[in-house]
């Protein structure tokens, strides 16, 4: 509903659409880098610069605050900043790109040992 040009929910009060806290982008980046739920971001030290990130907008350095005190993971971020996990990736990758965060990707499944080879280092292990 619209009440004097402005969107606004009874319940929530007023509203931005996530198309336009993302300029209408629904990936992250040109390179269109996928950032996993559990992927952990960090604010990159040497990305910091207050005039640069003066120029973000709220929600960007809402992320970047949310990450400046500790590592969280990409579905944290968007549970704290209460906003869907979509527009929380496409941030990402805006600020990933200005240098602002670092993101440490998981390890894929493929590159984890084997758990038969886990198990027989822990059998050596006991067998000391």
């Amino acid at each position: 509903m619209s009440t004097n040009g402005r969107w606004y929910d009874a319940d929530a009060g007023p509203l931005v659409r996530p198309y336009a806290m993302t300029g209408g982008r629904t990936k992250p980046g040109p390179h269109g880098v996928r950032f996993d739920l559990i992927a952990l971001v960090a604010v990159d030290p040497a990305g910091t610069d207050e005039a640069a990130e003066s120029l973000l907008g709220p929600e960007h350095r809402a992320l970047l605050g949310l990450c400046r005190d500790e590592t969280q993971s990409v579905a944290e971020l968007a549970a704290d900043a209460d906003l869907p996990v979509g527009v929380v990736r496409v941030l990402l990758g805006d600020l990933l790109e200005a240098g602002h965060v670092k993101v440490s990707r998981p390890v894929p499944p493929a590159q984890l040992p084997d758990e038969r080879i886990l198990r027989e280092v822990i059998e050596g292990l006991r067998a000391l």
